[in-house]
């Protein structure tokens, strides 16, 4: 049976697609520091940034020079980011297929879920792949990982959320396996062995996760940080919080516990995002000015509703 929470499943390193995000693990890598430093400031225009203002900044979050230009030359044979040089100097920005990667998914997760009761209907989505067929199954898991799905069983996925028509497009798009998608009601049964289906999902270990990040960011760092040190709080806050509406994909209240902390710790995640943007922008305009000679046209930090209504 596959565990609801294998993080490598969920942001996994090998999908039979061009472009492949790093892996998601227990710290910040440096990978997945640059990809957030990139999305939270070019990600609208895809700015060219300098290959040392991205060594720079990184080095500030407690990346090694080293370190720096290895994750920028795996993200650059990953598809991630695209270079160009002009004389002696380099330039890194994301490429088109990753910065539609990220907006899509900065919306999905970023978007406040409507208002409206449940039908008690769950989605149940059946797959078949061959157990040698390592790759393909795990980019189909994270597919349906990041659209809110869970494993029931192994090639059983279920949410409590309707197909909307965003949802079917994106369900007709996966070509790993063959698929039958159905909604049901669950019945109960007195049996021992049976299995309910909000078990798919580790409640508590979720309830854990949000109760350490409000304990984390509470009270919210004071809009006078500066600098890196603003910059370093944005992208940690980022890092984290983004993890939580893939692992709490809008589950219905009657089936949660009381006090549920997903809407404090999204209000507390955009006070602090929000909050940190102004002086976070300056100091990345600031260090990619320093390396390019003059000002960087197209960086910009993005705030939680303009993710959630969607970059272009």
């Amino acid at each position: 049976m596959t565990g609801p929470y294998d993080i490598g499943e969920i942001f996994p390193e090998e999908l039979s697609e061009p472009v492949r995000l790093p892996r998601r693990q227990s710290g910040n890598s440096p990978q997945g520091l640059a990809v957030t430093l990139l999305a939270d400031y070019t990600l609208r225009h895809r700015a060219w940034l300098p290959s040392r203002a991205v060594v720079a900044l990184l080095a500030e979050a407690g990346v090694t020079p080293a370190g720096a230009r290895t994750a920028i030359s795996r993200l650059a044979r990953r598809g991630v980011i695209e270079g160009r040089r002009e004389g002696r100097r380099s330039s890194y920005r994301l490429t088109a297929g990753a910065a539609t990667f990220l907006a899509v998914g900065a919306g999905a997760i970023l978007t406040p879920a409507e208002a409206q009761p449940w039908d008690e209907q769950w989605t149940l989505i059946a797959f078949s792949l061959p157990q040698e067929e390592g790759t393909l199954r795990r980019g189909l898991r994270s597919q349906l990982r990041w659209m809110g799905y869970a494993p029931l069983y192994d090639g059983l996925w279920i949410s409590p959320r309707d197909l909307d028509v965003k949802a079917r497009a994106r369900l007709a798009d996966l070509t790993l396996g063959t698929l039958t998608v159905f909604r049901a009601r669950h019945v109960e049964l007195d049996a021992a062995t049976r299995r309910n289906p909000i078990d798919a999902w580790d409640i508590a270990g979720i309830a854990r996760q949000y109760e350490a990040f409000v304990e984390r960011w509470s009270p919210a760092p004071p809009g006078t940080l500066g600098g890196a040190e603003a910059v370093r709080a944005r992208t940690e806050v980022m890092n984290t919080y983004r993890r939580l509406p893939v692992l709490d994909p809008q589950l219905p209240a009657r089936l949660l516990p009381p006090g549920w902390l997903r809407e404090p710790a999204r209000e507390l995640f955009t006070t602090v995002y929000d909050g940190l943007a102004g002086a976070a922008e300056d100091h990345v305009r600031a260090v990619a000015a320093r390396y390019c000679g003059a000002p960087v046209a197209g960086i910009r930090a993005h705030t939680v509703a303009d993710l959630a209504a969607g970059l272009r």
